[in-house]
């Protein structure tokens, strides 16, 4: 059963590459909202400008139009909701953070930097070595709660500078109910007072992300599970603002783990172990650093779409292979997992493979192309086409496509004759000189190349099976590749004769 009227969100920070994590939590949100005919909704929280970066915007939108994962609502595509990049809403969260001053579930607090990191010190034990701005220390603080009232209308009219704090309450438990962890409770006491408006002007994500959900009528919210801690916060603006009734759905989704299960999956660790973390090449414009992604790694988007799906989710059969068509349709919050998942390397390299036998030539020919330009390989779309038809078995990523299929558009760079040298004979030299001249009289197909090599090894007395080899790594340098003859009919003539030549001087 749909759950009617579905409205589901992604909300990125512009400050670099896309995390394979962050593109599963979009793709959750998309399923779930294709399953509900509901709507799924992209806005963009810049609010912290300090950390933002020029382009990273517009990359986070090539990802996810390379993933096939375009949103609904968005600055792209402006719904009913508009704005949705959170620099141009300011005014907006100004006048619920003032709702909440007036309420009394915030204040204003005016302490310095050093005044912070004196406090700091200065409540340092064993037992709390990093002390909070909260119930047990605010009253110790500059701020409108220990203030008397002139005194902080005077500071506010000189201009002061002053964050707004949320004032959490002391012996509470706050509770909520997970899609994915069922009911979750939080003590109230270990929650600090986090900042609501920034000494810039600039609202933080705990208050922008509540007021836009309220605003934007988002009905479910799906984020990593890093955000559990900030939960009772959210709640509480929630409630302190009357929208407890309109409140969404919370799943906090399983984290993506390193190879060996010891923590969240970083850009260090596929630094470190070779393999991307994120979806497409992305350079830093401040460092000039560049991170490969999945996309140039070789990787069709739909096979990273299904590794990603399955990676804290089961459709609760024994099938692996989906189209995102198939995963919109089979879909469920209910089989994501609680626990954290484990990223393999080698079975996304096995989706990847499974895709490309699945997919059309014509298409993975033109993905391809790309790589071969790469290492300076000519090749021609329509003999592509068919070389990755013939090579395509044998491919785990786009990039494979080179090693396995160059020698149809240039002889071997290298032969492994040691292979072979081992049981030739001066009856094979023989046998490769007089086949190589009869190719100048055969018809070119397949089936008429095998069938002039089986006759002349039948006359002469040499096993096939001992020509086959030599003959493949003639052709291509080393033992692999399809089929041999559908190598030479592919290559042609004067290309199969020089390269047995070629073979047979170093020989």
């Amino acid at each position: 059963m749909t759950t009617p009227n579905v409205r589901v969100r992604f909300a990125p920070s512009p400050t670099g590459g896309l995390h394979l994590g962050g593109v599963r939590t979009v793709l959750f949100n998309y399923l779930f909202a294709k399953k509900n005919n509901g709507t799924f909704v992209l806005r963009v929280e810049d609010t912290d400008q300090g950390r933002y970066v020029e382009g990273a915007e517009d990359y986070i939108f090539d990802c996810l139009d390379w993933c096939g994962l375009t949103p609904d609502e968005s600055v792209r595509k402006e719904g009913p909701y508009a704005p949705y990049r959170q620099s141009e809403r300011k005014v907006i969260y100004h006048d619920y953070a003032e709702q909440l001053l007036k309420s009394g579930h915030a204040y204003y607090a005016f302490d310095t930097p050093e005044e912070l990191e004196q406090m700091r010190e200065q409540f340092k034990t064993a037992e709390n070595p990093s002390p909070q701005y909260d119930h047990r220390t605010r009253g110790l603080m500059r701020n409108s709660l220990t203030l008397p009232e002139e005194e902080t209308k005077q500071l506010l009219a000189a201009g002061t500078p002053y964050v707004v704090r949320i004032k959490m309450p002391e012996n509470e438990t706050v509770h909520f109910t997970d899609m994915i962890r069922g009911d979750i409770a939080h003590d109230t006491n270990v929650v600090d007072d986090k900042v609501l408006i920034k000494g810039d002007g600039m609202p933080t994500y705990h208050l922008a992300v509540v007021v836009d959900d309220y605003l934007m009528k988002i009905t479910h919210a799906f984020r990593g599970e890093e955000w559990l801690p900030s939960a009772p916060v959210h709640i509480m603006l929630w409630k302190n603002l009357g929208w407890e009734k309109d409140m969404p759905k919370w799943a906090h989704l399983p984290l993506i783990l390193k190879p060996d299960g010891n923590g969240k999956l970083s850009k260090r660790d596929g630094d470190r172990l070779g393999f991307p973390v994120f979806a497409m090449d992305w350079t830093d414009p401040r460092t000039g650093e560049k991170t490969t992604g999945f996309r140039e790694h070789g990787f069709l988007p739909e096979a990273f779409v299904n590794m990603l799906a399955l990676l804290g989710w089961n459709p609760g059969t024994e099938q692996e292979i989906f189209s995102l068509e198939e995963l919109g349709q089979v879909f469920s919050m209910e089989r994501v997992h609680k626990g954290g998942a484990k990223f393999d390397y080698e079975k996304a390299k096995w989706f990847n493979q499974q895709h490309i036998q699945r997919a059309d030539n014509e298409r993975l020919a033109t993905l391809a192309a790309p790589f071969f330009e790469k290492e300076g390989i000519v090749t021609d779309p329509a003999t592509l086409v068919k070389v990755v038809g013939l090579i395509k078995e044998r491919c785990h990523l786009l990039a494979d496509f080179v090693p396995q299929g160059r020698f149809f558009f240039e002889a071997p760079q290298s032969l492994d004759l040691d292979s072979i040298k081992g049981k030739w004979s001066d009856e094979k030299t023989s046998f490769f000189r007089t086949w190589s001249a009869q190719l100048d009289t055969v018809e070119w197909s397949h089936d008429a190349l095998e069938a002039s090599f089986s006759a002349l090894a039948t006359e002469t007395g040499i096993k096939k099976g001992e020509l086959m080899l030599p003959l493949r790594i003639m052709l291509v340098g080393g033992k692999f590749g399809p089929g041999v003859f559908d190598i030479i009919a592919m290559i042609g003539k004067e290309a199969t004769q020089q390269r047995i030549a070629t073979a047979l001087a170093a020989l």
